[in-house]
């Protein structure tokens, strides 16, 4: 379900300070209820997922095309944009590499996971927090930032936005919570 951007905003997350110049994109409450010390397992079930196995068709289809279209017209190439790793306080840890997505690590604490991905089009975080959910539990909420690089930048985020709410994050939501279920 997607949250309004002061679920994220109030919180007293790390990445507020790491991120200044992003936008904030989207705030999507996790179908992951659990426990206090559940949050590592979210961390792990995130970083272990790939958007070309499960899901929807739909969804498996746009990821595979945009990666092609990267491919094809060079937007991916990771020495082509900045990082935020020279930001992150020494001392945080990175937390588990992702397995399929072109993210990388850059902070991992108790309650809150971040992860950069940075290419021609733009500069993007997916942040995890481990919220308490009102009913004495936890649950996983999930932001995403980001900082256009340029026009072009700023007409990608514009065209993938509709894609990104109505075809990819429903599904890929409705999955991470099977999967949270099973394990």
């Amino acid at each position: 379900m997607q949250l309004p951007d002061a679920a994220h905003l109030a919180q007293p997350w790390r990445i507020h300070a790491l991120t200044p110049d992003f936008r904030l994109e989207d705030v999507w409450a996790l179908p992951t209820s659990g426990a206090s010390g559940d949050f590592p397992r979210l961390v792990e079930l995130i970083a272990a997922g790939d958007p070309s196995e499960g899901g929807s068709a739909i969804a498996r289809a746009l990821f595979a095309i945009r990666w092609k279209l990267g491919a094809l017209l060079g937007w991916d190439d990771p020495d082509a944009a900045p990082t935020l790793r020279d930001r992150v306080p020494a001392g945080l840890q990175n937390g588990p590499e992702f397995r399929a997505l072109p993210f990388s690590p850059l902070y991992l604490t108790d309650d809150e996971w971040a992860g950069e991905i940075a290419n021609r089009t733009m500069q993007g975080v997916m942040h995890l927090g481990w919220v308490p959910d009102g009913a004495g539990g936890y649950r996983g909420q999930m932001a995403v930032l980001v900082k256009p690089n340029g026009r072009f930048g700023e007409a990608y985020m514009a065209a993938i936005r509709p894609f990104r709410h109505r075809l990819v994050y429903p599904p890929m939501l409705r999955e991470l919570g099977r999967r949270w279920r099973a394990a």
